[in-house]
């Protein structure tokens, strides 16, 4: 029996009637004007700060649902909700607001030899669903990226966030009901169960796109179950490489930024790898900046002798499973390398496809690296946790994607577009 079947009768309902009620509201947010969608982010904007005590107490619900039910601590880390994270999002609200519209947009535009000119307009998805886990602050994220963009969207949080995403869910609805726009093109699944997922992911009819953010497991099932097109993000398993030549001291301050300014994004450093020209150099002063910090290093045999004296340090021998891991943790893979080449294998092997960033003084190093590592996002000097919508001015992201269609790196405004031909003619027929 297939997904659909096993879901109760009552469920497969509520899941037609979000699916209905999201396809209504996307016809009327196709045709919203700019500024009814710029007046909503704003509303919305105000309501997260001055609602903002509401929103910590009912967040304050689910980080003791999550501790006394032992959540492992990265994954309340992504719950919890605090005043700068508050408003990150409404100045993320207000940055959508502020970019030009780019539905309706021509592109392209070109005369043929028939007479006819030939562009590409840019247009609303229609309907997404989102699925995701913890990050309460993915609901404004998707909802105010759905609002842009001219489209509908039904968010499914995780269980451990109910109550934080009631809460804002409420006040994107108010926003949009206090500047005329359909309250239903942002809906909430209010339901816990599970078997909601299934549905969601399976209703064609209703919705055009899945984009699931959470476990690579969840992730896996939703790539593997849905039945409409899916942008998929797997895991995180970012890479900094310390080219020879660099400037040691400003690799220090990357590396320590990429992987200790917050263990749990996706974007967080996880595997180290150092060029042996400046490894013995390099190694010891960082192994000393993530020793004072309690973060645990898993070395290849060569980064582990150039570590052992390292005063408090936590060192293991790194495994096979070690260069493909995702820690979310105070916990890094380090490993001394040849040179660019092999950094650059290693990566395209090891790697989530995520981001990756090279530290070097070499310009022909930095464009071989931009050029040979298969990533979203690769950087050059620079720290791999900005890796992210509101850092590259997207104004917010509904995602990371790892996939080499559609959208690619952080999914912001275009990544929730499509685009279809518009021909413009004067009475050509062809002959």
């Amino acid at each position: 029996m297939n997904a659909v079947m096993d879901i109760p009768a009552h469920l497969t309902d509520y899941a037609q009637t979000l699916g209905r009620q999201a396809r209504a509201a996307a016809t009327e947010m196709a045709r919203a004007t700019a500024a009814s969608k710029n007046a909503a982010l704003r509303q919305l904007a105000r309501l997260l700060r001055e609602q903002q005590a509401d929103l910590l107490d009912e967040n304050a619900k689910d980080l003791l649902r999550a501790q006394a039910a032992g959540l492992a601590e990265p994954l309340v880390d992504r719950l919890r909700l605090s005043p700068k994270v508050i408003d990150t999002v409404a100045l993320g609200c207000e940055q959508l607001a502020a970019m030009p519209d780019i539905i309706g947009e021509v592109i392209g535009l070109k005369q043929q030899p028939s007479g006819i000119r030939v562009g590409q307009m840019r247009v609303p998805i229609g309907v997404f669903g989102m699925i995701y886990e913890s990050r309460p602050n993915v609901t404004i994220e998707a909802a105010s990226l759905s609002i842009k963009s001219g489209n509908a969207c039904i968010l499914r949080g995780g269980s451990e966030a109910i109550d934080s995403n009631k809460a804002l869910a409420r006040l994107v609805r108010q926003a949009l009901q206090d500047t005329g726009l359909p309250q239903d093109a942002v809906q909430l699944v209010q339901s816990t169960e599970r078997e909601l997922v299934g549905q969601l992911i399976t209703m064609p009819a209703y919705v055009d796109l899945i984009i699931p953010r959470g476990g690579k497991s969840l992730i896996e099932r939703i790539s593997r179950e849905a039945k409409v097109p899916v942008i998929k993000h797997l895991d995180g398993n970012c890479h900094t490489y310390v080219d020879d030549p660099c400037d040691l001291d400003m690799a220090l301050r990357v590396c320590d930024n990429a992987k200790t300014q917050k263990y749990s994004p996706c974007n967080a450093m996880e595997s180290l790898l150092v060029a042996q020209g400046v490894a013995a150099e390099f190694l010891p002063r960082m192994g000393a900046v993530y020793a004072a910090k309690g973060v645990e290093m898993r070395a290849c045999p060569q980064a582990l002798a150039l570590l052992q004296g390292t005063a408090g340090a936590q060192l293991r021998a790194a495994t096979e499973q070690d260069w493909n891991e995702e820690y979310l943790a105070p916990i890094i893979a380090i490993k001394v390398v040849t040179g660019l080449q092999e950094a650059i294998a290693h990566i395209n092997q090891y790697g989530s496809h995520h981001t990756d960033a090279i530290l070097t003084r070499d310009h022909l190093h930095a464009q071989a690296f931009l050029a040979e590592v298969d990533s979203g996002s690769v950087m050059v000097n620079a720290s791999t946790r900005f890796a992210d919508g509101f850092e590259y001015g997207l104004g917010a992201e509904i995602g990371i994607s790892t996939d080499k269609f559609h959208a690619r790196g952080p999914v912001g405004l275009e990544g929730l577009t499509s685009l279809k031909y518009v021909v413009l003619g004067k009475g050509e027929i062809r002959q």
